[in-house]
């Protein structure tokens, strides 16, 4: 099922959690081999997981992380305004109608098309609850490809000269007919928002 959890509610699920920061460590520091930090207990976290994030998750039957995103509204700091504003032309991207998603990962046992597909069904979901316009996030040229099989296709908004693309993810253009039938789920009976409340990240204390 795709759970959405805060960062602040991640303690509620510790081996989804723990799970979800090494498979993080795996894909993004093992196989890509990306500049990121893996702390002692193998957890791969950065600046914006400190910043009580949205997380959508597929949480795999015995309760493991089977992929995941993360969200955070572009009205406070976000990777791609920190981090890429060559991509923006020095402009930053801020609306209370687009929100980033970063960290796009896939458990390395997991069927990485068909949780792809859930997890672009989740966002979508995310998208609708709090009347989304757009998702924005960086990604790399090869996933262009991939978006577009799954029924969910970014507008390109700039190519960067290190092969990392900027898009926007219009949540009025997705087809979801091809990403239920990629993702082989129907209805909306995976989606659990039970440990989600009605305000947006931005609006919650972080606990302590």
């Amino acid at each position: 099922m795709i759970r959405f959890l805060y960062g602040d509610r991640l303690h509620c699920a510790p081996l989804l959690r723990d799970t979800m920061f090494r498979d993080r460590a795996a894909q993004f520091s093992g196989r890509l081999k990306w500049a990121v930090q893996v702390d002692d207990q193998g957890f791969e976290r950065d600046e914006y997981d400190a910043m009580n994030p949205l997380y959508v998750i597929w949480q795999q039957a015995d309760g493991r992380h089977g992929g995941s995103l993360r969200f955070l509204p572009t009205t406070g700091p976000v990777m791609v305004n920190d981090h890429f504003p060559d991509l923006t032309g020095g402009v930053a991207i801020t609306s209370p109608h687009i929100w980033e998603c970063t960290r796009f990962c896939i458990a390395p046992d997991a069927p990485s098309r068909r949780i792809a597909a859930r997890l672009l069904l989740g966002a979508a979901a995310l998208g609708k609850r709090f009347h989304l316009r757009h998702a924005v996030g960086v990604f790399d040229p090869a996933m262009e490809r991939i978006y577009r099989a799954l029924g969910w296709e970014p507008v390109l908004q700039s190519r960067g000269r290190a092969g990392i693309h900027i898009g926007l993810w219009s949540f009025a253009d997705i087809d979801t007919a091809t990403l239920q039938r990629r993702a082989a789920l129907h209805g909306s009976g995976f989606l659990c928002w039970d440990d989600l409340g009605m305000a947006a990240p931005a609006k919650r204390r972080i606990c302590a």
